[in-house]
C-alpha cells in the first residue's frame, strides 16, 4: 500500500502484541514489514484460540510479510543476518537477555548494519530489579498506576481490550519514527527501547501531574466526577453517554434536551461545583430520568441540543453508523486465503487520502520461499561491496526487490 515510509524496510521479530503492534503502525504507514516467525507454527498469537490464523493475530499482523527461521540453525540466522543487512528497523520484543542468546542483541546487528534502528520493547526496562519478571497487559496496567485511575474502586475489574500492550506498540512506532527522522540527518542508527511500565506511566502523565502539583491521590471515580461524563441506562437497557465538562452551556442545553428543570433547580446541582461535590447523587437522578425513555428516543432529543453525547454502541452498531460509513473506515482485506474479509483502516490520512483496504497479515512462512530466493540473488551479486561499504550497502538496497 502506498504511505509516506514507503522504501523504508523493518524487520520484526515479535510476538503477541506489543512488538507485532509497532510492526503493523508502521505497516500501515508504508513500510515494508517482514514479520521474522520461530520455526513451525510461528507467532504463538496465531493460535490464541484454535488453529493458527487467530483473529487477534489478524488484528496486529496486516500489511507484512513473513518468514519462519530457526535461529539456532547456521543457515537461517544467515538468512537472518542478510535480512538486518537491508533492514532500516529491526524491532523485537523479547524479555532481556533473550535477544544475545539467539545472536539478534543490538550490538551484533550493529556490526552487520550501523544504519539500523534497533527498537527493544520489554514488560519493566532492559535492567533493574524487576527487568526479569514476566509480565503481561494486566500486570503492566497494575503496576504503572493506570488501573489505579481507571477502575471504580467499590467494583474492580479489568476492562476492555489489552490497552497496555497496544500503547506500548503505539509508543515503540512512534519512538521509531522519529529515529528515523533523525538518522536522516546523521546517518547512524539508533538503540530505541521502551518497556510496557513506562508507556502505561506517561500514557498516564495527567493524574502523575495532579499528584506532583497538588498533591492529589487520584482514584478512578475522579476524572469523571471533575468532567462531568455520566453513563446512564436507558428505559430498553441501552447506554447513553454525555460529557458536560466545565462550560454552563452543556448543563442548561442537557436540562433542556431532557426538561429537567427540577434538577436545575435542586439547590445540590444549581452549580457546576455543586454538581462535581453531588456527582453520584446527580448520576442516580439522570439514571432515573433517562430510564424514561428507549435510547432511540434520547438520540433523536439530543441531536437537536449542543450536548457532547454518543450512544455506548456495540462493535456492530460501530460498523453500521453513518458517520463511520462517511469516513470509510471499514475496508475490504485483500489477498487474503482465509480469515475476515473486512477490518478497520489506519486512523490517519495523508493530504485527505486514506487507505482503502489492508493486506491480509500472512499466513504461517507465506512469504519465506520468496524471501529467501531474493537474499539468495542479492548476496550472489554482491558478495563484498556491501560488506565493505555501508553507504554502497543502502544505495543498493534501494535498487533491489525482496
Amino acid at each position: 500500500m502506498y504511505g509516506v515510509l514507503n522504501g523504508v524496510r523493518i524487520v520484526e521479530q515479535g510476538t503477541f502484541i506489543t512488538g507485532p503492534c509497532a510492526g503493523m503502525m508502521l505497516a500501515d504507514l508504508g513500510a515494508d514489514v517482514i514479520k521474522v516467525e520461530s520455526a513451525g507454527n510461528g507467532d504463538p498469537y496465531r493460535s490464541f484460540k484454535t488453529g493458527f490464523y487467530s483473529a487477534h493475530f489478524q488484528a496486529y499482523n496486516r500489511n507484512k510479510r513473513s518468514i519462519c527461521l530457526d535461529m539456532k540453525a547456521s543457515d537461517d540466522q544467515e538468512v537472518f543476518y542478510d535480512l538486518i543487512r537491508q533492514a532500516d528497523v529491526y524491532i523485537q520484543n523479547f524479555r532481556p537477555g533473550a535477544a544475545a542468546r539467539i545472536g539478534a542483541d543490538v550490538e551484533t546487528l550493529h556490526k552487520i548494519n550501523p544504519r539500523l534502528i534497533y527498537c527493544s520493547i520489554s514488560g519493566f526496562g532492559p535492567d533493574g530489579p524487576d527487568a526479569k519478571r514476566p509480565v503481561y497487559d494486566s500486570v503492566a496496567q497494575a503496576v504503572s498506576g493506570f488501573l489505579g485511575v481507571a477502575i471504580d474502586p467499590e467494583q474492580p475489574r479489568f476492562i476492555g481490550p489489552a490497552l497496555a500492550d497496544a500503547i506500548t506498540g503505539i509508543y515503540a512506532s512512534l519512538g521509531i519514527a522519529g529515529a528515523l527522522v533523525e538518522r536522516g540527518r546523521t546517518g547512524k542508527g539508533r538503540l530505541v527501547e521502551i518497556s510496557m511500565l513506562e508507556a502505561m506511566m506517561h500514557f498516564a502523565v495527567e493524574p502523575f501531574m495532579g499528584y506532583f502539583a497538588l498533591g492529589e491521590l487520584p482514584t478512578g471515580v475522579d476524572r469523571p466526577r471533575l468532567a462531568q461524563a455520566y453513563i446512564v441506562r436507558c428505559r430498553d437497557g441501552k447506554l447513553f453517554a454525555f460529557h458536560l465538562s466545565s462550560l454552563d452551556k452543556f448543563w442548561d442545553a442537557l436540562v433542556e434536551a431532557t426538561g429537567a428543570h427540577h434538577l436545575a433547580a435542586d439547590p445540590r446541582f444549581a452549580i457546576r461545583q455543586k454538581r462535581i461535590d453531588n456527582y453520584l447523587d446527580l448520576s442516580d437522578a439522570l439514571n432515573e430520568l433517562f430510564g424514561t425513555r428507549d435510547r432511540k428516543d434520547w438520540v433523536e432529543r439530543f441531536s437537536k441540543f449542543d450536548v457532547p453525547f454518543a450512544p455506548i454502541n456495540s462493535i456492530p452498531e460501530v460498523v453500521d453508523d453513518p458517520q463511520v460509513s462517511h469516513l470509510g473506515m471499514i475496508v475490504p482485506v485483500k489477498e487474503r486465503s482465509e480469515g475476515a474479509s473486512l477490518s478497520v483502516r489506519p486512523a490517519f490520512s495523508f493530504d485527505r487520502q486514506r487507505a482503502d483496504a489492508v493486506k491480509a497479515a500472512p499466513t504461517v512462512n507465506e512469504d519465506g520461499d520468496t524471501i529467501r530466493k531474493a537474499l539468495v540473488r542479492d548476496r550472489d551479486a554482491w558478495p563484498e561491496r556491501r560488506q565493505a561499504d555501508p553507504i554502497m550497502e543502502k544505495q543498493h538496497d534501494r535498487a533491489i526487490s525482496l
